[in-house]
């Protein structure tokens, strides 16, 4: 069988074809259309009448492409710059009317459950208890976890992209006294979750999602023509150096970096004191970069749950009439009596 998800993000839409008869995703085509969501949202986070515009058209695209390679219609969702948004239910509404295709929200708990899933199928059980961290535009999702699922995870306001709006605000590059006040903030943030993860003292720690693998290809980690298969590694003393490089420049020259594209340039340095600042506050020293991510967890709990968990997911968002807050403490997991394999 041949699965489609798109992924509409802060920056991105993203659409991922995979075959999964064998029982895993093998990848088939991937394509994404660069929107930058988060910079077209008005400054209560609604997202306008063009910014829908453009949204619109990635999906039906992602639709199209999805149907010309033989895939079932896509499994789509919308992170937290969606999610966040106040007329959440009137763009997810538009979507579906002019595309067909049924988006929804995920709750920030779900998606870091998703990403955990991912890294653990990945990384195998040899990595013994686990701890993930995967940071995007708008929100930072951690989990921890000894089975297949979670037995927490949590989504805190980290996101690279919103870091970089609400503090970086005076000047390219920013002022020290912006980067501590982004400091300060993360720490507090990562408090309670750090104070889990030390007295779990997992066996490996995975980073995921895009900022970290570019900030780990920074740090000296291989570059992605080496394939998935090339183990790559972050330090946090390599981090903490190139958060200094970062911090010296103006985001045009960052993406002259090796690994810094230019539409994350700017998010960078955000990122990187975020992703320092979680390894620190956790007493992590080292952390392995996985090249799966919450898009392949999507497939993975389609090939190993079937499509009624979906059903479930997409009309529970639809029907929903409650805010979904970012957490901003550890949550219990829906997931943890699914802890087993």
């Amino acid at each position: 069988m041949r699965v489609s998800v798109v992924d509409a993000g802060s920056n991105t839409v993203r659409l991922a074809i995979a075959d999964t008869d064998a029982g895993v995703p093998l990848p088939v085509h991937t394509i994404k259309w660069k929107l930058r969501l988060s910079e077209h949202v008005q400054p209560d986070g609604t997202i306008g009448d063009a910014a829908l515009e453009r949204l619109v058209q990635a999906v039906a695209a992602a639709g199209k492409t999805a149907q010309d390679w033989d895939a079932s219609a896509p499994l789509a969702f919308a992170t937290a710059v969606v999610r966040r948004a106040p007329n959440r239910r009137q763009v997810l509404a538009t979507v579906r009317a002019e595309t067909g295709i049924r988006m929804c929200t995920l709750p920030g708990e779900t998606e870091a459950e998703l990403t955990f899933l991912a890294a653990r199928r990945w990384m195998g059980w040899r990595a013994g208890p686990l701890a993930v961290l995967d940071i995007g535009g708008g929100s930072l999702e951690v989990a921890f976890g000894r089975g297949r699922m979670p037995e927490f995870a949590v989504s805190l306001p980290l996101g690279a992209n919103r870091l970089t709006r609400d503090f970086f605000t005076s000047q390219d590059p920013p002022t020290t006294a912006e980067i501590k006040a982004l400091r300060r903030t993360a720490r507090h943030q990562l408090r309670d979750v750090a104070t889990r993860i030390r007295w779990e003292g997992p066996r490996t720690v995975v980073v995921t999602s895009r900022t970290f693998q570019q900030l780990a290809r920074l740090c000296g980690a291989a570059p992605g023509r080496c394939g998935p298969f090339e183990p790559r590694t972050m330090r946090r003393k390599d981090l903490r150096k190139a958060i200094s490089t970062l911090a010296a420049m103006p985001a045009v020259e960052r993406a002259q970096l090796s690994g810094i594209s230019a539409p994350r340039a700017a998010q960078s340095l955000a990122g990187a004191i975020v992703g320092h600042t979680a390894m620190k506050v956790m007493a992590v020293h080292t952390a392995t970069v996985c090249p799966w991510a919450i898009r392949e967890g999507v497939l993975l709990r389609h090939i190993e749950d079937g499509g009624d968990w979906w059903a479930e997911m997409t009309h529970d968002a639809a029907t929903s009439t409650a805010e979904d807050p970012l957490c901003l403490a550890v949550l219990p997991s829906r997931a943890r009596s699914q802890s087993g394999s």
